[in-house]
């Protein structure tokens, strides 16, 4: 994305406007009058209320949790191809060790910076936040959503 600003470990966090600024805001709203209301006026209509609207905030949830899970599969298999060309043959045995969340960490490291990295995180166990907080040269993700 030429326009994008760029990314860093600082900024890379992502809000999804649509969803974390109106249906997540709108479904909350929705169970606080359903709980009021039922407090006022406890009648099974009511009760209906509060199962759909905590249903509506659990439909949005999990859509919004799936899509992120195929991100990370897709993201995982990305990383796994780069590592399988850029680190030497000695140590690619050892990247099937690292997990997903190391994985998708290494993934904003550049491709100069990712066979030292990913070995370190190999060796010392770091977590995604120490691997992004490690990166150098920070390589944006643009896509995620």
């Amino acid at each position: 994305m030429a326009n994008a600003t760029t990314q860093s470990f600082a900024n890379h966090t992502r809000f999804d406007p649509p969803f974390h600024f109106f249906l997540l805001p709108l479904g909350l709203v929705a169970i606080v009058l359903s709980v009021i209301r039922i407090i006022h006026r406890p009648t099974l209509a009511s009760t209906l209320l509060l199962i759909l609207a905590v249903g509506f905030v659990m439909i949005a949830a999990k859509t919004r949790s799936y899509s992120l899970k195929v991100q990370d599969r897709v993201i995982r298999l990305e990383e796994r191809l780069r590592l399988a060309m850029l680190i030497p043959e000695a140590g690619r045995a050892r990247t099937r060790e690292l997990t997903e969340s190391q994985l998708i960490a290494l993934r904003f490291a550049s491709d100069d910076e990712l066979p030292g990295l990913a070995m370190r995180a190999l060796n010392e166990g770091l977590t995604s936040k120490q691997i992004k907080s490690s990166i150098q040269s920070w390589r944006g993700d643009y896509f995620r959503v």
